[in-house]
């Protein structure tokens, strides 16, 4: 898998995730890759003090994003 296809299935994944933390309030972005293995995102909105975060973070955006991108090792939210 290359770079660019990488980038395209983790905004895929995100895409994916997006609605159901729009119903929430909140909302993700790629912050960004690095060396094809490492994602960063930013939890935002209603995101960024929900007290589940780290549950949605693990459960839902890391295990979303390593279906899509299987190459990926860690995703971390950086505030």
């Amino acid at each position: 898998m290359t770079t660019t296809e990488i980038r395209e299935n983790v905004e895929k994944a995100l895409e994916e995730i997006r609605p159901f933390l729009n119903s929430d309030g909140g909302n993700i972005s790629l912050v960004e890759i690095i060396d094809d293995k490492h994602v960063k995102v930013r939890l935002e909105g209603a995101c960024t003090n929900c007290s589940l975060s780290i549950s949605t973070m693990k459960a839902g955006v890391e295990t979303t994003i390593k279906k899509y991108a299987p190459l990926i090792e860690s995703v971390e939210n950086i505030a």
